[in-house]
């Protein structure tokens, strides 16, 4: 049985792909304190959390059995995302659940503080009539900048196009055709500050977002600027937007989020011209129900171990390719594990050769599954995941190259795996065949046609007559059925191999026998 725990509050609705699973309990316990947490995550495979739960590097270690933690929500940065990683555990969100109700509240503080629509209704509350306090500004014909141009920026983009403001942005990652396409002029960040009559920003919170609005980028800004923050505290530097509302640089603000959450002792409450509200981007019905269903699907399909499409700590695919890589993912782990455990000596390098109908995005998802494939044969099981793959071979200093290559050697695809250590190399080459499946067809320049299944004895020896006969003996006298066999050769009378297939697990005792026989160099014995 699968135990998960849900430490704060999520739609039980939601939840329902988790409450429903057979082999699935679900614990809600909310309102932990980290060292209540701490003291029975480690019971559960899986965590799901929103911003409560501060999921720290010293919960995860306590976390054994840890698999997953998924965030019904877009942020994660309550989540100890290296830690995580280290330890195998994949780490998902629900990007699209909450991002209208995001925007909303973004277009909602827009016209809040355009109008100063709280300040007056606050005074009104008190019998003050105020008319001329309260004089506005119309967003018509007003340049709106968006930093940040992912999924929320581009919503609020298409919402402020209704309004005739002049739309600018700033983001590395989209380019000049992107932004065109949604009406937005593309700038660097500086001509973006510089121009903009209203500020918003949509950046998740990394190294490089934290304080990217501080003192220096204020100077930069046009007297009586507007500024929105729906995204994460701490994009901007709240001393400096307090200094920068003193000076009159920034005319009004409004702040969803905060650097320290709940900001009970900040100046940006009392400040005349803030307009704050306690993290609501995603306060909505819909947006509730929408990042429940959605990271509770995603953690089930993890746990199940079908493709999933969110995780943090993994390459995020959409469906269309997901679909297209399901039947490679376990030929690849299939490949690193035969090639790894026919292979003498520490491991330097894993080259990895790509070919045919293998696309682009796809190539970090089944390198990490072949390195997996590779290490748990030397690290177990339990160690290695398709999460930490990669981290684990750069902590043994294994170097990983990856290579696209036009030759399929008459396959439409081919993955090959080549493998270095301080005493030799050998390769492995497998493939998908319409209607058949994986295999394995070249193993170190011998063609060979093997379905990567079962139990496999592999040898190595000299190409001279009798050979395979005596294993057979050797194996029937064991009481080993050989349901199937390849044997390949460079050359006639020179080096071969044999793979067969067999029946059940193969004792050290027998490979002891095999290797006795005359002109044999070499067997091992693989479960796929």
């Amino acid at each position: 049985m699968i135990k998960i725990l849900v430490s704060d509050p999520i739609s039980e609705v939601g939840l329902k792909s988790l409450l429903d699973a057979e082999d699935i309990q679900v614990d809600i316990k909310t309102d932990l304190n980290s060292q209540e947490l701490k003291s029975i995550i480690g019971e559960y495979q899986g965590l799901l959390v929103r911003s409560q739960t501060k999921v720290t590097k010293e919960i995860i270690e306590a976390g054994k059995h840890l698999l997953v933690i998924g965030r019904a929500g877009v942020g994660v940065d309550n989540i100890d995302i290296k830690a995580a990683t280290e330890h195998g555990i994949a780490v998902i969100n629900a990007p699209d659940g909450n991002t209208i109700s995001a925007c909303e509240h973004t277009l909602a503080m827009l016209l809040s503080m355009s109008r100063w629509i709280p300040q007056a209704h606050n005074d009104l509350t008190q019998k003050q009539w105020n008319r001329k306090k309260y004089v506005g500004v119309e967003l018509n014909n007003k340049v709106l900048g968006i930093i940040g141009l992912g999924r929320i920026g581009l919503e609020v983009a298409k919402r402020a196009k209704a309004f005739n403001m002049i739309l600018i942005g700033y983001d590395p990652f989209t380019t000049e055709e992107q932004a065109q396409k949604n009406g937005i002029q593309l700038k660097s960040l500086e001509e973006v500050l510089r121009q903009a009559d209203f500020l918003t920003v949509h950046t998740p919170l990394t190294k490089e977002t934290k304080y990217m609005i501080d003192d220096k980028q204020f100077s930069l800004m046009k007297k009586g600027i507007r500024i929105v923050n729906c995204a994460r505290g701490g994009i901007i530097r709240e001393e400096a937007l307090i200094k920068a509302l003193n000076e009159g640089i920034v005319e009004a603000a409004t702040i969803d989020v905060f650097e320290k959450e709940p900001p009970l002792d900040s100046p940006l409450l009392d400040h005349p011209k803030v307009i704050t509200t306690p993290h609501l981007g995603a306060s909505t019905k819909e947006a509730q129900l929408n990042v429940a269903i959605d990271v509770a699907k995603e953690v089930y399909h993890y746990l199940a171990g079908v493709p999933y499409k969110n995780a943090i700590n993994m390459p995020s695919l959409p469906s269309d390719i997901l679909n297209h890589l399901k039947p490679y993912i376990p030929l690849a782990e299939k490949l690193g594990t035969f090639i790894s455990s026919v292979i003498m000596g520490g491991i330097q390098k894993v080259e990895i050769i790509y070919s045919g109908d293998i696309i682009e995005e796809e190539i970090d998802y089944l390198t990490r599954n072949i390195l997996k494939g590779i290490l748990r044969q030397h690290m177990g099981i339990t160690e290695v995941n398709d999460v930490n793959a990669d981290v684990m071979a750069k902590r043994r200093n294994i170097e990983v190259v990856e290579i696209r290559s036009n030759k399929t050697h008459g396959f439409t695809n081919l993955i090959t795996v080549k493998l270095t250590t301080n005493i030799e190399e050998k390769s492995i080459s497998g493939t998908l065949l319409n209607g058949y499946g994986p295999r394995f067809v070249n193993f170190n320049g011998s063609t060979i046609d093997v379905i990567p299944e079962g139990h496999l004895i592999i040898t190595e020896h000299i190409d001279k007559p009798g050979i395979i006969g005596k294993f057979g003996t050797l194996l029937g006298n064991a009481g080993i059925n050989i349901g199937t066999m390849q044997v390949g050769r460079n050359k006639v009378g020179g080096t071969a191999i044999g793979i067969f297939g067999v029946d059940k697990e193969v004792e050290d005792h027998i490979l002891d026998e095999l290797i006795k026989v005359e002109n044999v160099s070499n067997t091992y014995y693989v479960e796929l």
